[in-house]
């Protein structure tokens, strides 16, 4: 049985990876050195929050049609598979990388471009009556995060 997904499905998981990225950004902050440097890594994890906070929204907007459950799933079996590859060493619950300030930047930009190509993986398993166009928001802020990084890795070369 092929399970599909929806938008609804999709901005769950969103929210739960931006939060494992706050906290990812706050542990890295606890171990770097220079106040500098601690405080951007503390305003990634500001941008963490508020981004969970836009996908939790843009979830509240979807319509009636793009929140439909496709699949029979009376144990919410989707959410747990979802749930699951968010909290994966994939998406910020990876080994950490040592204290370096240079590490910690390339480790998080890895796994930005880990989290866009999952969502453009899992994008094509949603249909597009179900909201699959919804989730080209997630795709563009992770996008974001990687202009950001890489301009901050680039500084320190």
């Amino acid at each position: 049985m092929t399970n599909e997904f929806n938008a609804d499905d999709i901005f769950e998981m969103a929210v739960k990876i931006e939060q494992n990225g706050a906290v990812f950004y706050r542990e890295a902050a606890g171990q770097v050195e220079g106040k500098k440097n601690q405080d951007f890594l503390l305003e990634l994890a500001r941008m963490e929050d508020e981004h969970g906070v836009v996908f939790s929204n843009l979830k509240k907007e979807l319509t009636a049609q793009e929140k439909i459950t496709t699949t029979f799933d009376p144990e919410d079996e989707n959410i747990l598979y979802l749930n699951a590859f968010a909290d994966s060493k994939v998406f910020f619950k990876k080994e950490k990388p040592d204290n370096s300030f240079k590490n910690i930047l390339h480790c998080a930009i890895q796994t930005e471009k880990d989290s866009i190509v999952f969502y453009l993986g899992i994008k094509e398993l949603v249909p597009e009556k179900y909201g699959r166009s919804k989730i080209d928001a997630i795709i563009k802020e992770e996008m974001g995060h990687i202009r950001l990084l890489a301009g901050k890795l680039a500084e320190l070369y």
